[in-house]
């Protein structure tokens, strides 16, 4: 007999299992996921979430899928929809109005539901979402346009299909509701709008000021945005039946933008809350699809799925990118990726239950399909989307960019002549000092712990080549680069080691996992960051046929070293123990120049005739 506790274990254990399967094939984890609960349950048989959970499971799902809400919604901020375009802007609002129309209007004619759950189903698959986006970018490596518009359509269009297809529920649990037709279903679905707005407001300004005015301390802030969260999904719900998932996408979005809050602290911890419940979840939803009224469908839900992929996400780009800087092919790839993910999932699943206990009998297909349209569109355009982007010559140029792994006066300095030069750069940082003075010298920055979810599924790499690990934590760099591995090539990660602490070897990090040495002599962090503090600059200078390496290097003495060399190609080399690099003419060197030779008159100053060019 297979005990609830074994059954919690199993799943758990399935659930680990499909995470690193996504990891390692870099393929969004949803779909491993969905795969396990339709293999445990419809096909095996050994997983029935209905007599496992019992009473428990509507509950369950409920609190599950307004978690997974309020952490969507708080990325949404909305001074980020004014940094996204034009075309990111009219995606996620006039783009998915034509989406939810072409595809309930489908749905309708092919599939046979009824006008309310077909329009269900249609705000159901507008999301797409980034845990399926940015895999399937990082293997794609599309432009840099491209895959900017598809990162932050993934981010904003969660919260905003997701009140959408709320809302749409709301207004069938109001019509169902209505006993005089459609002014009654008009005044509950009102009703249901209001409440949920007021009960979101009020959630999101109590935490919001709670926090500003310190009345809870920062190490239960988790804890209680948590239960605020809870308490404000039953309270709505007690106020106006189902309004809960309506109140707590509100609250989520008024604290994302509420002023003089840091809510960096709740987002993390809601983004491993929010694995968490997906990873189980999912498996115990796709274990509850009925496959044989989804596969008694037959060509009609294939029709569908082709109108979605060739109608009406084709249609919604081209609205949305009338007037842009976009060229045809780059419309064409963005109209070809539209993955649907976490949201749709959830939501569908938590909808399908609600609307079965309200009597609507096609109400369980309403999630089939849904699950259908996301393992279709995943599937499909996973295999097919970097042959069409090769066709249509957009894939990445060379990828000559840095990623620069920390924001300390070290990494600064580096950043500044690196930007000089053009070469494409993204620096990461946890410190909120180090990089609001990065920003100021016009780094482009990502605030945020790099091995965190939240920022590893927004982090754009477009571009970006080369690995610089620069934290004076030897671990962090360590794990660090063991993590981009995925990302950059093996001889592409370098590192700016730490001195080692004690003389005991079996409590040191193998030099295996750090990546490569930065510098000839492997320079570290310590000496590094003295040099700076002591007025050391890290300059750049070009070479010529009148001067060469060597003669630069007879020049340099003990005072300058050479760290990364720039080709006439714009190419990116880097000086390293592990790497012999031989400049030429029409090369750039970046070289740091300790205090003492800043202050004597250089060759680069002399203004001779054969002088090469220098920036620093």
């Amino acid at each position: 007999m297979i005990t609830p506790a074994l059954t919690f274990s199993g799943v758990a254990l399935v659930s680990l299992v499909c995470q690193l399967s996504a990891w390692r094939l870099r393929l969004p984890a949803i779909l491993f996921l969905l795969l396990a609960g339709i293999l445990l349950g419809p096909v095996v048989g050994v997983l029935s979430p209905d007599e496992f959970l019992g009473d428990l499971l509507f509950p369950l799902v409920s609190l599950c899928v307004a978690l997974i809400l309020f952490e969507g919604s708080l990325t949404l901020k909305f001074d980020q929809l004014k940094e996204t375009g034009s075309v990111v802007r009219r995606l996620v609002t006039v783009g998915a109005l034509v989406t939810w129309g072409v595809i309930s209007v489908a749905c309708y004619w092919l599939i046979g539901l009824e006008p309310g759950l077909s329009a269900l189903f249609g705000a159901l698959v507008v999301v797409t979402g980034p845990t399926v986006i940015v895999p399937m970018l990082r293997t794609l490596r599309a432009t840099q346009r491209i895959s900017r518009v598809l990162r932050w359509e993934g981010i904003l269009i969660d919260p905003i299909g997701a009140l959408l297809a709320v809302l749409v529920y709301e207004w069938i649990a109001a019509q169902s509701a209505g006993d005089s037709g459609f002014i009654a279903g008009l005044l509950i679905f009102a009703k249901v709008v209001c409440y949920g707005t007021i009960a979101g407001v009020a959630g999101g300004a109590l935490m919001a000021t709670a926090m500003r005015r310190h009345w809870i301390p920062e190490y239960l802030e988790v804890l209680a945005s948590l239960t605020v969260v809870l308490v404000t999904f039953t309270l709505a719900n007690e106020l106006a039946h189902e309004s809960g998932l309506l109140a707590v996408t509100v609250m989520g979005i008024w604290l994302a933008n509420a002023r003089g809050v840091d809510i960096e602290e709740i987002l993390v911890f809601k983004e491993h809350l929010s694995v968490l419940l997906i990873s189980g979840l999912f498996i115990l939803l796709a274990a509850r699809l009925d496959l044989g009224a989804l596969l008694a469908l037959g060509w009609p839900a294939l029709a569908l799925l082709l109108v979605i992929q060739f109608v009406a996400r084709p249609l919604a780009v081209w609205i949305s990118s009338l007037g842009s800087e976009l060229n045809w092919r780059e419309r064409a790839l963005i109209a070809w990726i539209g993955p649907r993910g976490i949201v749709a999932a959830a939501v569908s699943a938590l909808f399908a239950l609600r609307l079965e206990q309200a009597g609507y009998e096609n109400a369980a297909l309403v999630s089939a399909l849904t699950f259908a349209v996301i393992i279709g569109t995943v599937v499909f355009q996973s295999a097919t989307a970097r042959t069409v982007a090769r066709l249509l010559r957009v894939t990445e140029p060379e990828r000559r960019g840095v990623l620069i792994i920390g924001a300390n006066a070290v990494a600064r300095a580096l950043g500044e002549v690196l930007q000089k030069l053009d070469v494409p750069l993204l620096m990461v940082d946890t410190h909120w000092e180090s990089i609001s003075q990065a920003r100021m010298k016009g780094l482009r920055t990502v605030r945020g712990n790099p091995l965190s979810a939240q920022v590893d599924s927004s982090l754009d790499l477009t571009g970006l080549g080369t690995l610089l690990t620069i934290t004076p934590e030897r671990e962090r760099n360590a794990l660090l680069n063991q993590h981009f591995q995925r990302d950059f090539v093996a001889h592409r990660i370098f590192t700016v080691r730490n001195e080692r602490s004690g003389a005991n070897e079996r409590l040191q990090i193998s030099a295996k996992h750090e990546g490569a040495p930065l510098g000839p002599d492997g320079m570290t962090f310590s000496k590094l960051s003295s040099l700076i503090s002591q007025g050391a600059r890290f300059k750049a200078t070009t070479l010529t046929e009148g001067f060469s390496y060597a003669q630069w290097r007879e020049e340099a003495g003990k005072g300058r070293t050479p760290l990364l060399a720039l080709t006439p190609e714009r190419r990116l080399r880097v000086f390293s123990p592990e790497q012999t690099i031989e400049p030429e003419a029409d090369w750039t060197l970046i070289y740091l120049e300790t205090a003492t030779e800043n202050g004597k008159a250089s060759r680069e100053s002399e203004g001779a005739e054969n002088s090469p060019q220098t920036a620093q």
